[in-house]
């Protein structure tokens, strides 16, 4: 079963993240900062989707696809749209909850997932939305990541 989520998706290296949070937060400017970051770093980057992404289950593994009538764009809200090397489709494997840092604790859970109905789990990590560099975050609280992809 198909599901429809409000979010972004990209590709990092060899990694799928999915930002999420409230309307208006800053998902595809987040993600698109780990895009720009990734792509100076000369790793691997792509946008898979920018405000629907489409969620399947196959071989046990979250996979995120994009509507065809927004493949390959990304608003940049308050800048415009904008033209994204994209891939049609890939394995998503961290959720990024996207937080105001006004509203919300100052540690969040530990070991937290993103559970999607019966399609399965992503483990989650919380970021300001006001962080500079998310993927220095996301290696921080990935450990193994960082190993893998240096520049995180």
């Amino acid at each position: 079963m198909t599901r429809n989520v409000h979010g972004t998706a990209i590709v990092v290296g060899e990694r799928g993240l999915i930002f999420l949070g409230p309307s208006g937060i800053g998902k595809s400017m987040m993600a698109f900062t780990c895009l720009t970051i990734a792509r100076r770093a000369k790793a691997f980057s792509a946008l898979i989707s920018d405000d629907q992404v489409f969620l399947d289950q196959k071989d046990d593994r979250i996979f995120a696809t994009c509507p065809p009538s927004i493949t390959g764009l990304m608003e940049l809200r308050g800048s415009g749209i904008v033209k994204m090397d994209n891939v049609a489709s890939a394995p998503l494997d961290l959720a990024v909850q996207l937080v105001s840092v006004a509203g919300t604790e100052r540690l969040p859970p530990e070991n937290e997932y993103w559970q999607i109905g019966d399609l399965g789990r992503l483990p989650l990590v919380r970021i300001a939305d006001t962080a500079a560099d998310p993927l220095a975050i996301i290696g921080a609280l990935m450990p193994a990541w960082r190993q893998e992809a240096p520049f995180w």
